[in-house]
């Protein structure tokens, strides 16, 4: 069979299995129970399929591209990563009244100790010229009662790989805010029974906002690196809107002195 009878072929499908869910919602009203429940139950199936492919193209159609990695890396980076919280459009676009160890995809985690939570976390699609990231991260802090609010970024493994002291781990940002906080960075290494961490300000008042974590000054026990991740602190964080248009990562090793 050639590709064109397939493509018709296709298309005859298509529309024979549209017809078929057309007229099984317009029936639903009226059909019995067992013909509902079967019904219902191929429905979801479909639709993890539909939503998957809707989720992708969705991100491939979009601009920036979606999946884009492209950003600055400085010279000699030999290892470089967007979240695919930044990258790739997701099922589920927010969450409201977010508990503690809840967020949004595989790889971003929010945390805190609020006994009433008034936090929210929304993907946004960038359109800006300048940015590189194809999706944001806005989140919304109304009424806050607790100690502490954090976003934590699990590092995928091959941000280990070969990792030792002689390596510096850079974070760059794009952050919008209604209103002046504190944001600090924390890198946090597993190592054995021992967690490495080492913390910089983010320089909010810069045009590029961007940390390194130098490992030449940590105890790192190079031989049993386990994972890694980054909190990403937030200081006085009540009645405010923080906007993370991008959030990237990139290693080198550091210069010799």
């Amino acid at each position: 069979m050639g590709r064109r009878s397939r493509q018709v072929l296709q298309k005859v499908l298509q529309r024979a299995v549209a017809r078929f869910w057309a007229q099984a919602a317009r029936e639903a009203t009226n059909s019995s129970l067992p013909t509902l429940r079967r019904r219902r139950n191929a429905a979801r199936r479909l639709r993890t399929h539909l939503d998957g492919l809707i989720s992708v193209a969705d991100g491939r159609l979009a601009l920036p591209i979606v999946g884009s990695n492209t950003f600055h890396k400085p010279h000699g980076t030999d290892w470089a990563w967007r979240p695919s919280l930044w990258r790739n459009s997701l099922p589920t676009k927010g969450r409201v009244a977010v508990q503690s160890k809840e967020g949004l995809g595989k790889e971003v985690t929010l945390f805190h100790d609020c006994s009433i939570s008034e936090l929210t976390l929304r993907q946004l699609r960038n359109l800006r010229e300048k940015d590189l990231a194809p999706f944001g991260l806005r989140m919304d802090v109304f009424r806050f009662d607790g100690s502490f609010l954090s976003l934590v970024i699990e590092l995928p493994p091959e941000a280990l790989q070969n990792l030792d002291r002689h390596f510096l781990i850079r974070m760059d940002t794009i952050v919008e805010m209604e209103k002046p906080l504190e944001i600090f960075a924390r890198l946090n290494i597993k190592h054995g029974p021992n967690t490495e961490q080492i913390v910089r300000e983010l320089p909010l008042h810069e045009e590029d906002i961007m940390v390194e974590f130098d490992l030449a000054y940590s105890r790192l026990n190079e031989k049993r690196i386990e994972k890694a991740w980054i909190d990403l602190i937030f200081e006085g964080p009540e009645m405010n809107q923080v906007i993370l248009r991008d959030v990237t990562f990139s290693r080198r090793p550091r210069a010799e002195l």
